[in-house]
């Protein structure tokens, strides 16, 4: 009876080791086809992010060859790098938020007590900027034309502001 027992025993073992080998070996199939279905699709969408962030950093002076090449061949002795130059305009075109009746440059009276202050900046190009502006109640968008004059200071132009409704 004692020899039956472990030959029962054994054999259910045996038995068990096999089917507990079968089922992980499946199961790892399985979590590898998984994970390789969710690496595809995360491939896929990492790459349509790119292309649309390219799309959207189109028109930028970061993106822009010709734009970067004005600042190069206008200033022979004068180089301007444009990664000093987008956040030195950036800061320049800010610093008129200090004004007490508001940021001169948002093409905007001030209505009521709050002011007119310059919220988001993008550099177009070598001439052009276009900014986000509110009073906390409105909101509107400004485009700006922007020289870099010969003692490196920058001056600001209004091109067209818009100041959408409430």
């Amino acid at each position: 009876m004692q020899k039956s027992f472990l030959l029962y025993a054994t054999i259910i073992s045996v038995l068990l080791s096999v089917f507990t080998y079968m089922f992980y070996s499946k199961e790892l199939t399985f979590t590898k086809t998984q994970n390789n279905k969710y690496i595809k699709r995360y491939q896929d969408s990492l790459s349509t992010l790119k292309s649309q962030l390219a799309d959207a950093n189109y028109f930028s002076l970061e993106r822009n060859d010709n734009a970067q090449n004005y600042f190069e061949a206008t200033q022979q002795d004068k180089f301007i790098a444009y990664e000093k130059l987008i956040p030195f305009v950036t800061e320049k075109l800010l610093d008129f938020n200090q004004d007490p009746k508001g940021n001169p440059y948002t093409g905007q009276d001030q209505f009521g007590a709050q002011k007119f202050i310059i919220n988001k900046v993008k550099v177009i190009n070598h001439r052009w900027i276009i900014a986000d502006y509110s009073d906390g109640q409105y909101w509107g968008e400004v485009l700006l034309k922007y020289f870099v004059n010969e003692d490196e200071s920058i001056s600001f132009e209004i091109i067209q502001s818009v100041l959408y409704q409430k």
